[in-house]
């Protein structure tokens, strides 16, 4: 096969039009972007700003062991999301089109498993740093990325993939 070849299957593999004319949910990629701003401001405001303590000083060994349980919990439901994206040969960028619905493996318990493994890290680290502006500005991360991220991903999905996207959708709560 030609380079040309190659390149044409593969520019049309990841640039797949949605019946609305739409090649992509987004231009830019909120998710990680924002989980990193709320993961920076939240140890920048724990450091240098009033700390919040999630529990008290005598509680932090069990604390810490439960953050970082969650933070690996977390990273797990990242990486088994991508795997199982990646095995049905689509895209795990948030500002690509998607080439096939996947409802399999963790996309069946989370429409958005990626998005909940990050906001599970960010609340783990809350908790191993005993730091409490971690898990508010998890809060607040979800819901920027369902503004910015989620809700234009499953417009994009619903013209993508019709009466499949709307039965999973149905079946399968956005985050949990």
């Amino acid at each position: 096969m030609s380079n040309s070849s190659k390149s044409a299957r593969s520019k049309h593999k990841s640039s797949v039009e949605t019946p609305a004319g739409q090649s992509a949910p987004t231009r830019f990629p909120w998710p990680p972007v924002i989980a990193l701003i709320a993961g920076v401001t939240a140890y920048v405001l724990g450091r240098f700003l009033t700390p919040l303590a999630i529990l008290p000083a005598s509680f932090v060994p069990v604390l810490a062991a439960f953050g970082w349980l969650l933070v690996v919990m977390g990273l797990g439901l990242d990486l088994l999301a991508m795997w199982t994206l990646h095995r049905h040969g689509t895209t795990v960028s948030p500002m690509h089109g998607s080439a096939k619905l996947v409802t399999s493996g963790p996309y069946r318990i989370s429409r958005n498993p990626i998005y909940l493994g990050n906001t599970i890290i960010l609340i783990g680290l809350g908790f191993a740093f005993n730091n409490f502006w971690f898990p508010i500005l998890a809060v607040l991360a979800g819901f920027a990325v369902t503004k910015l991220q989620i809700i234009p991903e499953e417009r994009y999905l619903a013209a993508r993939f019709g009466k499949s996207w709307r039965h999973y959708s149905k079946r399968i709560s956005r985050w949990f």
